[in-house]
């Protein structure tokens, strides 16, 4: 499946903006589930200073500076990406039970645990609450296999969780989602990546788009779709798998990653610093469109996507 993603964030402001420096998160990263032909970024006014570099977790940055008075500042990110399908386990049942994966993680020095180790512990946006310890073990009943375990965590938060894009921001504490039963992707993917790693798991923050589709007989509305973000938890022996719980199933080809960490602090499209600016205003706009002659080959449900 090929894609071209077009994400625009502008910022309007009160007053001029003497000197801002930026760093951006929103060049598609390679995978073995898809291929990054092309991924540039389009930044007005004119930006000094550019550079980019892959961070901790691999992810691509950009970072630029522009030195001149304004009073907006657009930066668009045009990314052409092949997505390949995923090949999930048949039966989730035959998995480890966590358990044992648990104990795998905390003894077990191999390369690939250690490279997991940073996605066990909290993180600046999701602490270990007992809420989600509470919450996880419905799911996690003892023997469990891990993927069913997973898998019943991703429907329960789906089931549970009302997507209302009014009621939280980046700043709104997970306790209060847990308490509220109420948010949006990030939100989602924030809970149960707290459940996951309340018990001992490795489970982490995955941002990216998803293809919406419109209702039958409708064009699609350029401009009218939104980033996504969804979770993965780790299986030794078998590495990353994904699940939507927005959607309520795992990812296939239209699911397109941009950046993953341990929650959306790592993975923030763009964040920075300025001087001058009174107040702002922020206006994003992302459009992921199939390129020609691409069939659509999974299920024609609507996709409800967020932040």
């Amino acid at each position: 499946m090929k894609y071209r993603i077009r994400h625009v964030t502008r910022y309007h402001y009160s007053e001029a903006v003497n000197l801002c420096r930026n760093e951006t998160c929103l060049l598609v990263r390679q995978t073995e589930h898809q291929r990054c032909h092309n991924s540039v970024l389009q930044i007005s006014p004119e930006a000094t200073d550019i550079h980019e570099r892959n961070d901790f977790f691999g992810n691509r940055r950009t970072h630029f500076a522009i030195q001149q008075p304004h009073e907006m500042l657009t930066v668009t990110a045009v990314s052409d990406v092949e997505v390949f399908p995923r090949v999930y386990l048949q039966k989730p049942e035959q998995s480890h039970p966590w358990e044992m994966v648990v104990e795998m993680l905390r003894t077990q020095r191999t390369p690939d645990i250690v490279a997991v180790m940073p996605y066990r512990y909290p993180s600046p946006l999701i602490p270990l609450l007992p809420s989600l310890a509470d919450y996880a073990r419905v799911s996690m009943t003892p023997g469990r296999p891990l993927l069913a375990a997973t898998m019943d965590l991703m429907q329960r938060v789906y089931r549970d969780f009302s997507y209302d894009p009014t009621s939280t921001t980046i700043a709104t504490p997970l306790a209060e989602v847990i308490e509220k039963r109420r948010g949006v992707c990030q939100d989602f993917a924030h809970v149960a990546i707290g459940c996951l790693r309340s018990l001992g798991l490795a489970a982490r923050y995955v941002s990216g788009y998803i293809e919406t589709l419109p209702p039958p007989g409708q064009e699609r509305l350029i401009g009218a779709d939104a980033s996504h973000a969804w979770f993965a938890v780790y299986l030794p022996g078998h590495g990353w798998l994904d699940f939507d719980p927005t959607n309520n199933h795992q990812p296939l080809e239209q699911h397109i990653t941009v950046a993953w960490g341990r929650d959306f602090s790592d993975v923030s499209p763009l964040k920075g610093i300025a001087l001058g600016g009174g107040k702002h205003q922020v206006v994003v706009s992302v459009d992921v469109a199939r390129q020609p002659d691409q069939p659509l080959l999974m299920h024609q449900q609507q996709q409800r996507q967020g932040p």
